[in-house]
């Protein structure tokens, strides 16, 4: 998609290979794309998470306004020209909708990936940085009623699947599903 910038858009559970995806497909692509990952935030210290977990500040009083920036700021990075890889778990009602107007001057790609449950509760364990059975009710839930222009199975190994979004990247389309947003999504 030259001349336009870009968002290829990640939707899948927490521990689905949402990262692995993202930076293979970050290496390989013809063109420059920032990773970007609320985990990106999480793990540089930009969140007062020790003070969270101290009791000092309460997460679910903090989530709101957090995600309304970084989704205000995921518009921004493309609005100044930056091709984004954003991963994200739209887990919350409205959130699509409300990316969906910021994203409305991008060229948006919307992949699914998806992997079997009994696979995604091996790496949440494995990770150990998440808590027990998150990975599972992503899975359950955060695919249901939306549409995506590509659907990807981590099965198919992420080599292939990296090839598959920079094939659809490349594509043309005309409009991305992203801005099909179901009532409540």
């Amino acid at each position: 998609m030259a001349g336009k910038t870009s968002i290829i858009f990640l939707h899948g559970a927490s521990s689905s290979g949402k990262s692995t995806l993202a930076r293979m497909v970050q290496d390989r692509i013809e063109r420059p794309f920032w990773h970007i990952s609320i985990d990106h935030l999480r793990d540089s210290g930009v969140l007062p998470l020790a003070r969270v977990k101290a009791g000092d500040f309460k997460w679910r009083e903090m989530r709101a306004p957090f995600f309304a920036g970084y989704h205000a700021s995921l518009a921004a990075y493309a609005a100044a020209g930056n091709n984004l890889i954003v991963e994200h778990i739209l887990d919350t009602p409205g959130w699509q909708g409300d990316l969906a107007e910021l994203f409305r001057p991008f060229d948006v790609l919307f992949v699914a990936l998806h992997c079997p449950v009994e696979e995604l509760n091996r790496r949440e364990l494995a990770r150990g940085d998440r808590p027990v059975g998150s990975a599972e009710q992503d899975a359950l839930t955060i695919h249901e009623g939306r549409a995506y222009d590509l659907e990807l199975q981590t099965g198919d190994g992420v080599e292939e699947n990296a090839e598959r979004v920079m094939a659809a990247w490349r594509g043309a389309r005309v409009g991305s599903r992203f801005f099909e947003v179901s009532e409540g999504k």
